[in-house]
């Protein structure tokens, strides 16, 4: 069986930056054992499995240990995939039928613009836990409906803040998200996923539908400029829009290929 496959850096403008996610192209129902193994072998935050004979097309992400309900930057480089090669079945929107419910991805301005369910974060009350895994103590701590969100001061805290990853894996969690009000920016964040088998994520989409209304209700605003501060780095825009969230960014296609699968 041959497949395929293309690599895109996501939330991203020159090539070697942002986040990269592969994007496998089906025609039929392939094994979950094998999109496991296939991403198992990419060994990228996500590996996007899209079967453009569906409709809405179907799509589904997975790490390199696991699957997931919802992946912001895989989504946003499938989209891209399509535009590009398959305009016959994209022309300004794509509609994706996920684990996540139907989401849309829209040509826009700033690249494309992903349109995800909002995830507004509850307080939680404060757990020693988090200050040994940070090494700093959080000034608040809230639960989304995957993530973790801890909260600090200023910007040059995330960047210094070196996490206990065995520490982390010990969350009942998918991950957990730090944040700041940014020195350019809106807000910047990191975000780490060691149960997931990414320690750090590069840029992450789906964390933006909780730090967008969490950073909106703080602000009292509802459009940012967001960046993600891990080594590669990424550059978002997000918009609270009712129940969604809307995140825009860049993409560069980084090669395209064909997989066989024996």
């Amino acid at each position: 069986m041959k497949l395929k496959m293309f690599q895109v850096d996501a939330f991203a403008s020159k090539l070697f930056s942002g986040n990269p996610a592969a994007v496998v192209i089906l025609e039929s129902s392939l094994d979950d054992k094998v999109m496991q193994s296939i991403a198992a072998e990419n060994n990228l935050s996500e590996t996007a499995f899209v079967d453009i004979n569906t409709n809405p097309i179907s799509i589904r992400w997975f790490t390199p240990s696991m699957e997931v309900n919802l992946c912001g930057h895989a989504t946003l480089a499938s989209a891209r995939i399509l535009f590009d090669y398959y305009p016959n079945l994209a022309e300004e929107e794509i509609s994706f039928d996920s684990k996540s419910g139907v989401l849309k991805v829209k040509r826009c301005d700033d690249g494309l613009r992903l349109d995800f369910p909002v995830d507004p974060p509850i307080v939680m009350k404060t757990n020693s836990l988090f200050l040994e895994i940070l090494g700093i103590k959080p000034s608040k701590i809230l639960r989304g409906k995957d993530d973790y969100l801890a909260v600090f001061v200023n910007q040059k805290q995330i960047e210094d803040i070196q996490p206990n990853f065995s520490l982390l894996k010990n969350i009942d969690a998918r991950g957990l998200v730090i944040s700041a009000p940014g020195d350019e920016v809106d807000f910047v964040s990191r975000c780490f996923y060691p149960e997931a088998g990414i320690e750090e994520d590069p840029v992450t989409g789906s964390a933006h539908t909780m730090l967008t209304s969490y950073w909106a209700e703080q602000l009292n605003k509802d459009e940012f400029q967001a960046r993600q501060l891990s080594e590669r780095g990424g550059e978002l825009k997000c918009r609270l829009d009712g129940d969604r969230v809307l995140i825009s960014g860049s993409s560069v296609i980084y090669f395209e290929g064909t997989i066989t699968i024996i």
